[in-house]
């Protein structure tokens, strides 16, 4: 089953192509039902302290679960922890770009520990669109996205390859505090992106 996850910060809903289908499960954390709402979608759990939303209007079959303020998780935290108790085993999270930078790394470090546990998840608000790779490849189509953008997580990350793009790689090593695989572009139709050894980001963005 695949869920989706609104959370808070700036989207831009007309870049957005991800939309939820048939028994996709949807849920927002706090103020990410308002973002939700611009995307047009649904919203079948609103999860969170609340303290963020401000006014908000229910559906009458949208579930609620308020937890207290004072939590050892964030709020997309519980979110993803809510769609995976459901038996989400990929996860399309909308959201967690803008704003804040601590929730936005916090966010990208969701995409790592989903990886670990064998769940898919991508990352995305219409400008930006995260994934999170480690020891593997993965096709990135050709689309609106403009740039991609490879960030090594581990210190030392080994036999990273970049197919279809303008600026290609071959077996490249990269390391954590020099990050040279920025702003390169698909040509082809997709890419293709792989590492050997370690973990990356993979980052498009407008």
């Amino acid at each position: 089953m695949r869920a989706f996850i609104y959370t808070g910060g700036e989207v831009f809903p007309e870049n957005i192509t991800e939309h939820p289908k048939g028994d996709d499960i949807c849920i927002a954390a706090d103020s990410g039902f308002h973002n939700a709402k611009k995307c047009g979608d649904r919203v079948d759990i609103l999860v969170g302290d609340l303290d963020s939303i401000g006014s908000y209007k229910l559906d009458k079959k949208t579930e609620l679960l308020q937890v207290p303020a004072e939590k050892d998780v964030t709020d997309t935290q519980l979110a993803v922890e809510t769609a995976i108790e459901r038996g989400a085993r990929e996860l399309v999270i909308i959201g967690g770009f803008g704003g804040r930078a601590d929730h936005m790394l916090s966010n990208l470090a969701i995409l790592e520990d989903l990886s670990a546990r064998g769940i898919y998840a991508v990352m995305l608000d219409g400008q930006n669109r995260a994934r999170f790779l480690r020891s593997t490849s993965t096709l990135i189509p050709r689309s609106g996205y403009q740039y991609v953008s490879i960030l090594a997580v581990d210190p030392v990350v080994k036999g990273v390859s970049v197919e279809g793009c303008k600026y290609p790689l071959k077996k490249a090593r990269l390391t954590r505090n020099f990050q040279y695989a920025v702003s390169n572009e698909v040509v082809g139709n997709c890419a293709l992106i792989s590492v050997r050894k370690g973990a990356i980001y993979v980052i498009e963005s407008k």
